[in-house]
């Protein structure tokens, strides 16, 4: 993400300079045993799984091929290339009557740059039925170690504006601070015009904060979809933002202090 320290753009901020390629690949530990679960057959349990932070992509997991249940994998045809890793092998998962196509992929003979490939194995998250690190099923994608996130409450004056209506009005809301995102304000629901609000069927999933619902935004002019979303049980270390409302999205504007 732009502005991290090891982006592809850097901050201006800085008094070094990184002797690297514009993308820019990182092979780390992750910390925790990781399984992953399709038909209820163990695809993959690994106390030794990497995390491959890649320039502008979200961490992928890569797990040692001996930790990968070789059973349940048939090779494909498939292939890709990657100018930064080298060309890509597939395999399918085959479970009883169940099929994840090009499930699983790997670089045989990765390029020399990123030679330490070599013997692991990633998988497409989406394909697995379950994701556990350690015994926390987990949902959208492996927490990163290096993104955080912070709560802390505020009494800073923040209004939500819609066209020329504030919807919403507060001096109390609640921050969230998370790593390469902007600051997000959360609105108790008694400080927002309930009435504008309308339930979606939309809900996220955020490895960090958990399941989100929406709310669609009625304003004279017609719905604004998805204006504005709540955690109604947020993960831990982030539980002062439970049922609180944050407003995001196109013709929803949100001032801090005026600004």
């Amino acid at each position: 993400m732009s502005g991290r320290p090891l982006s592809s753009a850097p901050p201006e901020t800085v008094n070094y300079s990184i002797d690297a390629p514009p993308h820019r690949l990182l092979l780390d530990p992750f910390p925790r045993r990781v399984r992953a679960m399709l038909g209820g057959e163990t695809v993959l349990d690994t106390t030794r799984g990497m995390l491959l932070h890649e320039s502008n992509l979200l961490p992928q997991l890569y797990v040692p091929s001996e930790d990968v249940n070789a059973d349940l994998l048939e090779p494909t045809d498939h292939r890709t290339h990657c100018p930064f890793k080298g060309d890509a092998t597939y395999w399918s998962l085959v479970v009883g009557d169940r099929t994840a196509d090009n499930a699983v992929w790997a670089y045989p003979e990765p390029s020399e740059a990123a030679a330490w490939l070599r013997g692991y194995v990633a998988p497409y998250w989406a394909s697995m039925d379950a994701w556990f690190d350690e015994d926390e099923e987990v949902h959208g994608h492996l927490r990163d170690p290096y993104h955080r996130v912070d709560v802390r409450p505020s009494s800073r004056h923040v209004e939500v504006i819609a066209g020329d209506a504030v919807v919403a009005e507060t001096r109390r809301p609640v921050v969230l601070s998370e790593t390469g995102l902007p600051n997000r304000f959360y609105i108790p629901v008694e400080d927002v015009r309930s009435e504008a609000l309308e339930l979606s069927a939309t809900h996220t999933v955020c490895p960090y904060k958990g399941t989100a619902s929406y709310r669609g935004l009625r304003t004279p002019t017609g719905l604004i979809q998805d204006a504005a979303f709540c955690y109604p049980e947020p993960h831990d270390g982030v539980r002062d933002i439970a049922g609180l409302l944050c407003f995001l999205a196109d013709g929803v504007e949100t001032r801090v202090d005026g600004q």
